[in-house]
């Protein structure tokens, strides 16, 4: 159970405006947030304050928050699959072959080749038919 002084001191954050709730962080913790949001920095501090009193989260808790999230493998391409994209009001389709990729009859070892063929400038493959996350659109 929270010590009810720890209630009343998260309580008495609400009665503070914006250059109050800084000064108490300042207080506190030093160097006040850069924030502008009274709702947000109260809530922030008065987390801190009953993490203080309490404990904050534990290593179980944190260690999904700061881990950084894996890559989204992209797709395997097999043999008579199909990619397609609009580029430059045209649908560009490549058919997936045994060996490669084929693009208006000729086959290509890569799709960044492909998109080479396609915009005349070294793309990555991948990327550019939206296989990879980080797709331009």
């Amino acid at each position: 159970m929270i010590d009810p002084a720890i209630t009343e001191q998260v309580r008495a954050l609400e009665r503070l405006d914006l250059d109050g709730l800084r000064a108490e962080w300042s207080a506190r913790y030093g160097q006040p947030p850069g924030l502008r949001s009274l709702d947000l920095l109260a809530r922030l501090l008065a987390w801190r304050i009953q993490a203080d009193a309490v404990g904050g989260l534990d290593a179980e808790i944190k260690a999904p928050l700061f881990r950084k999230s894996l890559p989204v493998a992209a797709p395997t391409l097999g043999p008579g699959m199909q990619l397609k994209r609009a580029w430059r009001g045209t649908t560009q389709t490549v058919d997936v072959v045994d060996g490669g990729y084929r693009w208006e009859g000729r086959t290509f070892s890569s799709l960044s080749q492909v998109a080479l063929a396609i915009t005349g400038v070294k793309w990555n493959g991948p990327r550019f038919f939206g296989l990879r996350q980080d797709a331009p659109w």
